[in-house]
């Protein structure tokens, strides 16, 4: 029997209440917490105040809660169709002959929406914002020096050292094994912050250990003659794996822009990995969240013929907790190039399919 769209809007609407005051409990708890981190790391800092604190919590906070997505849909599927069985609402409507299939499919696609907006949407507002917390954490809180930037104009990097500091920028990148090779280099070195002190040119540069090893140099100083040098050791505190680990953090770049941006350190030699297996991941949110209401009528029809809330919750709570640990083990794995990077990011949101849909035939005569 076809499911009549008022009732279809109904089940809807009743769902993304139930999800939409979930996730207020849950930023607002996420909030609590996170700044309460925040004051007990900036506790020591003189110039940290307790307005720029929970400023930076305020932009951390899209980024986390995007995080608590599945475990919303989850519990709030279970919240709604558990509301709708104890009102009777759904026993009349299996009564009149529609499936458990037909009254979750308003539900499913409010949930594939939901990872759709999600994606396009909250996620690059959630990049650009935790971009900012970065910032602001690296400045306030690290007090990290090297930032670098990797883009289709080359490599953009700052560093420090004991006689200030200097951005380096390079048109060509080249990573081999332990080696890195830079093009067409440009260092713009300071005094101080403000203070530029001259300017380095060289066709060529290679990272060696404590210096870059420039080639066919020219060094630039304002009204003074351009010195001209084979070599030039220019000192730096950066190595390989410090290169690595100071590029963008995939979390901090939006949907749209993590595939120029993988094609871009592909091209230069660099490992692209995570960047993929973020991508790929929200790439599969839709089809996790729609799974996530499967798993929820899965748990909410064994509560109509059982009886039992605690069944619910304690059920509830062991899923969100193995989903969490599967995708950590998967990412994991993953990283270590034990398991590609599309399995990695598919399983959880397959397994929970295929999971839930096995689940309801079990259960239930289709």
């Amino acid at each position: 029997m076809r499911l009549a769209p008022t009732l279809s809007l109904y089940i809807g609407r009743h769902f993304l209440t139930h999800f939409a005051i979930l996730m207020l409990v849950f930023l607002g708890l996420i909030y609590l917490i996170d700044s309460i981190e925040l004051l007990r790391r900036a506790s020591s800092k003189e110039n940290v105040t307790a307005f720029l604190v929970l400023q930076m919590a305020l932009l951390k906070l899209p980024h986390l809660g995007q995080e608590t997505f599945p475990f919303a849909v989850l519990f709030a599927g279970m919240s709604a169709f558990s509301r709708l069985t104890k009102s009777h609402e759904l026993v009349v409507t299996r009564a009149a002959g529609i499936s458990a299939w037909r009254f979750m499919a308003p539900a499913i696609l409010v949930a594939f929406l939901l990872g759709v907006f999600q994606v396009m949407v909250i996620n690059p507002l959630g990049s650009a914002s935790l971009s900012a917390f970065e910032n602001l954490e690296n400045k306030y809180l690290s007090g990290k020096s090297s930032l670098l930037t990797l883009s289709a104009n080359g490599l953009w990097l700052r560093q420090s050292n004991l006689d200030g500091q200097s951005v380096l920028h390079s048109r060509h990148v080249l990573q081999q094994g332990e080696h890195v090779d830079l093009n067409d280099v440009s260092i713009f070195v300071y005094k101080d912050a403000d203070n530029f002190s001259h300017r380095i040119e060289a066709n060529r540069a290679s990272l060696e250990d404590g210096f870059w090893h420039l080639y066919d140099v020219q060094v630039h100083v304002s009204e003074q003659p351009t010195e001209f040098d084979d070599e030039l050791w220019f000192e730096t505190d950066l190595t390989l794996n410090k290169i690595q680990d100071s590029f963008s953090p995939p979390e901090t770049m939006s949907f749209w822009s993590l595939p120029g941006f993988i094609k871009t350190m592909e091209k230069a030699g660099f490992n692209a990995k995570r960047h993929k297996l973020h991508f790929n991941s929200l790439l599969a949110t839709p089809f996790l969240l729609s799974a996530m209401v499967l798993l929820a009528a899965t748990f909410t029809l064994r509560h109509t013929r059982k009886g039992g809330t605690t069944f619910v919750v304690a059920a509830g709570m062991m899923t969100g907790f193995v989903l969490y640990f599967f995708s950590d083990i998967a990412i994991a794995l993953a990283l270590s190039g034990n398991i590609p990077v599309l399995l990695a990011a598919w399983a959880p949101a397959c397994i929970c399919l295929l999971l839930g849909s096995a689940m309801i035939l079990h259960m239930e005569d289709g």
